[in-house]
């Protein structure tokens, strides 16, 4: 015996609304050979369910086993250079999170968002951090606006650290002097001077970013 489901839907939408088949193909415009084959255990597309559903202001979606709907991914999520959704089952990242480029591969340009093939990986990444969907555009996350925002943070707890210093030694009676930091890594050229703690600006490539106040 056919699967009596979909022709039992069918009825019910029609009774809801009042209408004969060809009444109802007229509204949904579905053709009305189409719905009859359904009503008579036939398949019916997706599409066309969903628009004789809408006669009836009704929707079609799937559940889970626990009856929540399940959400579609969003149209507006990240894209690769060519334009391109991402492919649905893998995981979308930053470019600057565990770029595997560097120095040693010139050629190789940090993209906005990248994803991995490693299905163990991709295992890995979803146990730390499980993710429903792939990103989504946000101000502010462009590499060059998070490199930006890592530096900034960097400084603040370059700041409070120095601070912490500063306060333990007024604590312990000691005399003020400069508190210069010994840990800058500030390439050759750099025109910033750590020692003599001047008001000079870091070369543009400087990643150190240390401390010109």
């Amino acid at each position: 015996m056919a699967d009596q489901t979909l022709p039992g839907l069918l009825r019910r939408i029609r009774r809801f609304v009042d209408m004969s088949q060809r009444e109802l193909a007229r509204a949904s415009g579905v053709a009305p050979a189409a719905i009859g084959r359904a009503e008579a255990g036939g398949d019916l597309r997706v599409s066309q369910l969903s628009l004789i559903g809408a006669v009836a202001g009704l929707r079609v979606a799937l559940l889970d086993d626990e009856g929540r709907e399940l959400v579609a991914m969003t149209g507006a999520a990240v894209r690769d250079a060519g334009g391109r959704l991402f492919p649905a089952h893998l995981d979308t990242r930053h470019g600057d999170e565990d770029w595997w480029g560097g120095p040693h591969r010139p050629r190789l340009r940090n993209p906005r968002y990248t994803f991995d093939r490693d299905r163990s990986l991709r295992d890995w990444r979803r146990q730390a951090s499980p993710s429903a969907d792939h990103h989504v555009p946000e101000a502010g996350d462009s590499l060059a606006e998070r490199a930006a925002t890592r530096r900034a943070g960097a400084l603040r707890r370059d700041a409070a650290r120095r601070q912490v210093r500063h306060e333990a030694r007024l604590a312990a009676g000691s005399p003020l002097r400069p508190d210069w930091e010994v840990d800058c890594t500030c390439p050759a050229g750099c025109e910033y001077d750590e020692q003599e703690n001047r008001d000079r600006l870091h070369a543009p490539d400087c990643a150190c970013g240390c401390d010109v106040d």
